[in-house]
């Protein structure tokens, strides 16, 4: 028994000790520099104000003309060639002119360029030569699944002292991420490596998944005989516990025994973290709970072209569906928004953000029994929050399943079932040591990280030293034989 132990936990350590020690390393870099994302902050203030006097046409005509039956969402914005209705769907977005009903893909290189220059001068950024860098399906910032409805993208170089690149869509016209030469360079160290993200590889994403799922479980295995070999490997002498090992086999021994409750849970918390509903849930609405949050509403009741009431400037207008209504979303700053409801031929006010009594009476068809929502607070043990500044995250107990709705936009963040709460904490608390003390201090939960990534970091650096000389050992006698 102990012999198999020993042998299965050499030779998986030999070949994934390397990528224990890069892990460990590029965790703390993942800490300080994550993978680049655009915030709604972000997005929103590279916005141009909305020309609502152009003579548009309604988002109903839009619709149409996109060949959308059941969309999810209608998004009015202001793109430099014009007013472009977004029609989006599960599986894609269609955007529209506003004014002539036209198809308003982004196939011109200049009015990609056009888009970047307006977003870079909204918010700020320095620009000098700015030009189109690339016009790619993937890159190495673009991997991630959310960008497949966007692809291709078009990336702008500002050529500004921040090296800032932007993606703009083809087929929106959005600006969907800005990276940073200081992003990319230490994400090259961090993210790329950590999650084994080579775009050649993620960029099939199946592929990427089977990959990554058998690596981390390879080193979960590799991780489970060490520390099952820890303890029985020790021996008492003289009544003191001691080591079987010598020089760095000691150090080895020692270090794993010190590290082995957090080396466990990190590993095998990384590994979970590939988990994509095999042994929990995704957090994903049914397609039946789906159907009691939207509703099905006449889309063809949006026959108005759009006005805006009240005094400000307008950077944005969505629809969308809650309950089976129709819902009217303005949109003047990031975290200034006027919610209305469609009632008849009519909108009526609903505040800045959707009230609880709406969000309880839709909820309740979800599943019987199910208890009036509590605003998520901070500090929660199940945090969530809103893409925007202020707004509630409701949380409505069905039993035992939770839902998380965004008060901002009628949005089901996260489906909770015990499953999912279970993994929020044997994979993510575990991994990212996101437990609420300690993201109260934030320092301390720093030092933690740094202290044991960089322990870890130091006992792979013991099993690379014995494993690189078990190897030269083995080469040895080899080359004798041979």
């Amino acid at each position: 028994m102990i012999r198999a132990l020993i042998l299965t936990h050499r030779w998986l350590s030999i070949p994934l000790g390397p990528l224990f020690a890069l892990w460990f390393a590029t965790g703390i870099v993942m800490h300080f520099v994550p993978f680049p994302a655009q915030t709604e902050s972000e997005r929103f203030a590279g916005l141009l104000p909305l020309d609502l006097t152009a003579g548009l046409r309604s988002p109903a005509e839009a619709l149409v003309a996109s060949g959308i039956d059941r969309p999810s969402r209608i998004r009015l914005w202001q793109r430099t060639d014009g007013p472009i209705y977004v029609i989006s769907a599960a599986d894609r977005s269609v955007a529209i002119h506003a004014d002539k009903l036209a198809a308003a893909d982004v196939t011109a290189p200049d009015l990609a360029l056009s888009v970047a220059r307006a977003t870079a001068q909204q918010r700020g950024f320095g620009a000098n030569g700015i030009a189109v860098a690339a016009r790619d399906d993937y890159d190495q910032w673009t991997v991630p699944n959310r960008f497949d409805v966007h692809r291709p993208l078009y990336r702008i170089a500002l050529n500004d002292t921040d090296e800032t690149e932007l993606y703009v869509s083809s087929r929106t016209g959005d600006v969907v991420l800005d990276t940073t030469g200081f992003e990319r360079r230490w994400n090259y160290l961090g993210s790329v490596i950590h999650w084994v993200y080579p775009t050649v590889l993620r960029k099939d994403w199946s592929a990427w998944n089977v990959t990554v799922w058998w690596l981390s479980f390879a080193a979960v295995i590799a991780a489970v005989t060490g520390a099952l070999l820890g303890p029985l490997r020790l021996r008492l002498r003289k009544a003191r516990l001691g080591s079987r090992y010598r020089g760095w086999h000691l150090w080895h021994h020692w270090a794993g025994l010190v590290c082995m409750q957090f080396l466990l849970t990190w590993i095998v918390s990384g590994w979970l973290s590939m988990d994509h509903g095999r042994l929990f849930a995704t957090g994903h609405l049914t397609p039946s709970e789906n159907a009691i949050i939207t509703g099905a509403p006449d889309w063809m009741q949006l026959s108005a072209a759009p006005s805006a009431a009240g005094s400000g400037e307008v950077r944005e207008i969505e629809w969308f569906a809650f309950g089976g209504r129709l819902h009217q979303r303005m949109r003047r700053a990031v975290s200034q928004q006027q919610i209305s409801v469609l009632d008849g031929s009519a909108w009526h006010i609903v505040g800045r953000f959707l009230q609880p009594a709406e969000i309880n009476a839709v909820s309740a068809g979800l599943r019987p029994g199910c208890a009036r929502s509590a605003e998520v607070e901070p500090g929660d043990d199940y945090p969530f929050s809103s893409d925007v500044p202020g707004a509630p995250v409701h949380r409505v107990i069905c039993g035992d399943t939770w839902y998380h709705v965004d008060s901002a936009s009628g949005a089901v963040l996260e489906k909770l079932d015990p499953s999912r709460r279970a993994y929020r904490w044997v994979y993510q608390a575990l991994h990212t040591l996101d437990f609420p003390t300690l993201l109260a201090h934030a320092t301390l939960r720093t030092a933690l990280i740094l202290g044991l990534c960089g322990a870890g970091f130091a006992f792979s650096l013991t099993g690379l030293v014995i494993g690189w000389r078990r190897l030269r050992v083995l080469g040895a006698a080899a080359r004798r034989n041979g």
